[in-house]
């Protein structure tokens, strides 16, 4: 979660400072200080965020709730969630199971056409 929070305020083009304002939970109005933001950043000795501050951060640094909760379960938890380079598999794989049993198969077999399945690979 460190990484992901540094790296994405990084790309924001955003300071402490700034994105600390916008840290808030739109449901709940739970904030998220800038100096708590900045323990979160630096991995210190820190507790775990409560979901409210993980969807204020995720409002803060504009990205999906999930990816946020996907982190920070891995730091703190030791969770291992489905991992791609840009997170967008764990996406997929959400809007996946939302998905009738015969489109599923149907989107399936168009990944096999696309990426064919290695030798040893589940199905």
């Amino acid at each position: 979660m460190s990484d992901l929070l540094r790296e994405r305020r990084a790309e924001l083009g955003e300071s402490l400072d700034t994105i600390a304002p916008k840290a808030v939970d739109p449901v709940s109005g739970v904030r998220v200080t800038r100096g708590r933001i900045n323990r979160l950043e630096r991995a210190d000795k820190v507790t775990p965020p409560v979901y409210e501050e993980l969807a204020a951060l995720a409002a803060a640094y504009r990205l999906p709730v999930e990816r946020v909760q996907d982190a920070a379960g891995a730091q703190f938890h030791g969770v291992d969630p489905l991992r791609s380079g840009t997170g967008e598999a764990v996406a997929y794989v959400r809007k996946l199971d939302s998905l009738p049993p015969d489109q599923r198969e149907r989107l399936l077999s168009l990944i096999d056409t696309l990426v064919p399945p290695r030798l040893g690979d589940d199905d």
